[in-house]
């Protein structure tokens, strides 16, 4: 999202299912979308690191995350990403079973007759398992990770707490100030 020549790259790992990344997603992310990435002074890219299907045979995770690649294929991912977290209810409870997931496209209007085959085909698997393969080579344990020019950026009140916009912002300023 954003400008790909700006002069600060925001990067960002999320699960779907994490409660910690819907609330980041909700408040934080609007701030830095209004603030840093609407005026031209943050890329923001989006990695997907679904974590927590690790722990359960529902693979709610993943497959919300093929879901909202096969939303950006018709540019709206993340119009997807939104109702993704609109929906969520807890880790691997239903909430991203597969026929809800198709139900968010079809209430988005997308191109049923493309979305469908994507998802059905688990297109993206790849590119997902790429993104979490390179989560972890960053170092990241856990979502939302939050990356300002390479640096991680950690809350100040304890590494396991997620960055606050306040940190967040500081490091783009930090990173702008360079």
């Amino acid at each position: 999202m954003g400008d790909p020549n700006a002069p600060v790259k925001l990067d960002v790992w999320e699960d779907f299912q994490c409660p910690a990344c819907k609330n980041f997603s909700e408040n934080v992310e609007a701030l830095l979308i209004q603030n840093y990435i609407a005026t031209g002074k943050v890329y923001y890219v989006f990695h997907h690191f679904p974590f927590i299907d690790n722990y359960s045979a529902a693979k709610e995770s993943d497959q919300a995350a093929n879901a909202s690649m096969c939303a950006g294929e018709q540019g709206r991912f993340w119009d997807y990403k939104t109702i993704l977290f609109a929906n969520w209810d807890g880790e691997n409870l239903g909430a991203f079973a597969d026929r809800k997931l198709v139900a968010f496209a079809e209430s988005l209007g997308l191109d049923m007759d493309k979305f469908k085959p994507c998802f059905n085909s688990n297109a993206y698997k790849p590119q997902i398992d790429k993104d979490f393969a390179t989560g972890v080579d960053a170092g990241v344990q856990s979502t939302p990770s939050i990356f300002v020019d390479g640096v991680f950026v950690v809350n100040p009140n304890g590494e396991n707490l997620v960055p606050t916009y306040d940190d967040i912002a500081a490091a783009i300023e930090a990173a702008l100030a360079k």
